[in-house]
């Protein structure tokens, strides 16, 4: 019985120790955005720790460039599925490409009238974030509703995927249609994470991918060591006549150096801040998750 009793009191301790801790780290959170004039909702999670903080999760965020890791999911549900291949040549016509969009594949292929492989378009939509190359991965696996009903079959429901990217650059309110709480964001990297979404094959390709991603040199990877590994994905709006920026946004799998993770979703939306500043503020929270995770600070 007291060695019952003695067990309970030391994992108490440790639980109390552990709150206490990210506590401190969710003060540090919101003392550093108290000051922003802008919204930011933050989902941080320890894969191996479980350790978890989430700031603003009642909100809704515009996902911007982001839903393409979740259209990139959807995609490659449907290769393991074997209703599509890695390797199929997916034909790209010269009224694909719409013009003024980010486009890397328009800017190579300005004709279009070409095939690529699949894969090589899922790279241009993940790793560059062509927005030309995403609406033609949804239309070959039938559109934002295939994608919206495929995570919240995965118990993903706190997102909504509605609009394609043609859509979003039509109306400026358009791009609100397609929004996530931070938790949600996090949730689903963490099934990613743990495998529990895709064949060995894909989830290889797909985190390969995301940490090729050249976009966000300053958000999440921006104060962290060089070298360090993060898979992820940024998502970017415009801003109106107001000022205001709906969404600097970026989420992503850390490795640490003891080979763990932490999954992060910082989520800068409403911003009267420059682009400097919102990237910044994604920047200092990933470094103060950072150094929890590796010293507990």
């Amino acid at each position: 019985m007291l060695h019952l009793l003695l067990t309970g009191l030391i994992y108490c301790s440790v639980q109390v120790a552990v709150f206490a801790q990210t506590g401190a780290l969710k003060r540090n959170i919101e003392d550093l955005i108290a000051s922003k004039d802008a919204t930011v909702g933050v989902a941080i999670y320890g894969l191996e720790s479980k350790d978890a903080i989430y700031i603003n999760n009642n909100k809704h965020f515009p996902l911007q460039s982001v839903f393409k890791f979740h259209i990139a999911l959807a995609v490659l549900s449907e290769v393991d599925r074997g209703r599509l291949t890695l390797n199929q040549k997916i034909r790209i016509k010269k009224s694909d490409l719409l013009p003024n969009t980010w486009s890397p594949i328009r800017e190579k292929y300005p004709q279009g009238n070409v095939e690529l492989p699949l894969t090589e378009v899922l790279k241009y939509t993940v790793a560059e974030s062509d927005n030309n190359g995403c609406d033609i991965l949804l239309r070959l696996i039938g559109g934002t509703q295939f994608v919206n009903n495929y995570l919240h079959k995965l118990g993903i429901k706190e997102v909504s995927i509605q609009a394609n990217e043609a859509e979003m650059h039509q109306a400026w309110d358009v791009q609100f249609q397609n929004w996530t709480t931070p938790k949600s964001t996090v949730d689903l990297l963490k099934l990613f994470q743990e495998r529990k979404i895709l064949s060995a094959k894909s989830y290889d390709f797909l985190w390969q991918t995301m940490a090729e991603t050249v976009s966000g040199k300053n958000r999440i990877k921006g104060q962290l060591p060089a070298g360090t590994v993060v898979a992820h994905k940024t998502g970017t709006s415009g801003t109106n006549d107001q000022g205001i920026t709906a969404a600097i946004n970026d989420i992503g799998l850390v490795t640490l150096p003891n080979g763990t993770h932490f999954a992060i979703s910082v989520l800068v939306s409403n911003s009267k801040e420059s682009t400097e500043t919102n990237e910044k503020i994604i920047a200092d929270i990933t470094k103060l998750s950072w150094n929890y995770f590796t010293s507990g600070i």
